[in-house]
């Protein structure tokens, strides 16, 4: 049974990104990367940072920027660009919710860790910096990207655009 009123199902909706969520996981696992450091890194033989996840987040990144620009303006209708399929939209929109929670994740993780080593005087901790700070900046990079692509594929408000029924008539908002 609906709790609607009139008994019509409500428009389905789909909320943007808060920026408060991506700033608590990033905090969150800076907190957790900052306890497993002062924990295990003396206590056991810590993995030096890896560069390869870096690479690819730096990818990750620069694929969802291009496809940003591009579903910007084929969702605004700009000359020349091909119509956008609803569904490319709705999946570059998931793509978009993942890809900036993961950078916030792994950006505070980076971060944590990055803030961990540049407190130990240790040439190990040293050597650690220049890997811990790169995955900052990739996962910082993802963030921005898919907090543009999601924002990309937002319909436009109707009196943004010339619909084929002719010009708009004037909202009654003052």
């Amino acid at each position: 049974m609906s709790s609607n009123p009139g008994g019509d199902k409500p428009d389905p909706s789909l909320r943007p990104t808060s920026i408060s969520v991506l700033v608590v996981a990033g905090l969150a696992a800076a907190a957790i990367a900052w306890l497993l450091l002062s924990s295990f890194y003396y206590t056991s033989d810590w993995p030096r940072q890896p560069w390869v996840p870096i690479v690819v987040i730096a990818t990750l990144a620069i694929g969802e920027g291009f496809l940003a620009q591009n579903t910007a303006a084929r969702v605004q209708r700009k000359p020349g660009a091909p119509p956008v399929e609803p569904l490319a939209v709705a999946r570059y929109v998931v793509l978009a919710k993942a890809s900036s929670l993961a950078g916030a994740l792994y950006a505070g993780y980076s971060g944590g860790v990055l803030a961990w080593l540049a407190l130990e005087p240790t040439e190990a901790a040293g050597n650690d910096i220049p890997a811990s700070a790169g995955g900052t900046i990739a996962a910082l990079a993802l963030v921005g990207a898919a907090l543009w692509l999601e924002r990309s594929c937002r319909i436009p408000d109707k009196r943004d655009r010339q619909d084929d029924d002719g010009p708009q008539r004037p909202s009654s908002r003052s």
